[in-house]
């Protein structure tokens, strides 16, 4: 109910506000010499009367900011893609890194295994 008065009204103000009133004054002078006043006014309601210039600096308004909106939004996503990569890029190095120097010790210590083994074999010998 409440969405039906709402509009009922929004159509009734913006009827209001379509309608053209003009109020005409005209004072006659009779035989008698007495003044007779009259006013006339006229109301026209036309849909011409909306102003369609502004509506469409409106809308080209809207259309350049949604536009210069979405390529911010392309920017932000561009650079976004390129800091992923080189972050993706610094993750594998280090990892490769990482994995070089797990290498390298596990090489050494199997090399102090070996040659504990070794030791430990000639002491028995003897």
């Amino acid at each position: 109910m409440k969405k039906q008065i709402l509009a009922v009204a929004a159509i009734a103000l913006f009827a209001v506000s379509c309608t053209k009133s003009t109020t005409k004054t005209e004072q006659v002078e009779n035989a008698d010499g007495t003044l007779t006043t009259t006013t006339t006014t006229v109301s026209e309601t036309s849909p011409n009367m909306i102003d369609t210039s502004k509506i469409d600096k409106a809308k080209e308004d809207v259309k350049s900011k949604v536009d210069e909106a979405g390529n911010k939004i392309d920017n932000a996503a561009q650079k976004t893609k390129e800091d992923l990569n080189k972050a993706g890029k610094d993750i594998k190095a280090g990892a490769k890194e990482v994995g070089q120097d797990v290498k390298d010790a596990a090489a050494k210590g199997a090399a102090k295994v070996e040659e504990g083994a070794k030791k430990l074999k000639e002491d028995l010998k003897k």
